[in-house]
């Protein structure tokens, strides 16, 4: 099968062209707790929400009803966020 030319830009080839850059560089990079921490705050919210489903309501917290949801739902939303800020 045929290859297309390549195009050339002020007489060189357009593999040599060196002015194209990542659109990444200068961002800086996340520590290292910080991957370790997203995904033990999403596993640690989806166990909470499990253990609350699984015991029929009476753990973790037993006299917050369903406030135990909402809590299950926003650790792994703050796990989820963290991903968000990730390199």
């Amino acid at each position: 099968m045929a290859e297309s030319k390549k195009r050339k830009k002020d007489g060189k080839d357009a593999s040599e062209d060196t002015d194209i850059k990542n659109w990444t560089d200068g961002i800086p990079l996340s520590p290292r707790w910080w991957a370790p921490t997203f995904i033990t705050l999403m596993i640690l919210g989806l166990i909470w929400l499990m253990v609350y489903y699984i015991s029929g309501g009476q753990f973790p917290i037993p006299n917050i009803h369903g406030w135990n949801i909402l809590i299950g739902i926003g650790v792994m939303m703050a796990g989820f966020l963290m991903t968000l800020k990730w390199r």
